[in-house]
């Protein structure tokens, strides 16, 4: 194979990471902390041993392959929920799960590195 297959192939890996976390990379931070501040649900939606390491002061685990089984502690779908996890990956699914069963209010906040001080 030659350069040119190689350098194309780099290039299509680009596109897909940067459009699997394109929405980590607009993170408003000041946003989070807004909603915060006005009671968003905090969820942290990593392992229970990545939770155990650390997480930002308040939030709930719920990790992400649990969230069709522990949808009543969301409460009403309207309410701001602020979800994140260690990179954005997880949190931008559990994000996009939730709006399609009909949650209106939900921000990926990306990893516990965003999330406000």
């Amino acid at each position: 194979m030659n350069k040119y297959f190689f350098i194309a192939l780099g290039l299509i890996l680009v596109i897909l990471l940067f459009n699997r976390f394109k929405s980590v990379l607009s993170i408003d931070t000041g946003k989070v902390k807004e909603k915060i501040s006005g009671g968003a649900l905090v969820v942290d939606v990593r392992t229970p041993a990545e939770y155990q390491s650390g997480h930002y002061p308040g939030a709930l685990n719920i990790p992400v392959d649990q969230l069709e089984k522990r949808l009543d502690e969301f409460g009403q779908k309207d309410k701001p929920i602020i979800v994140y996890c260690a990179s954005g990956g997880r949190s931008g699914s559990a994000k996009s799960y939730l709006e399609s069963i009909g949650f209106t209010d939900v921000t990926n906040a990306g990893g516990l590195s965003n999330m406000p001080k």
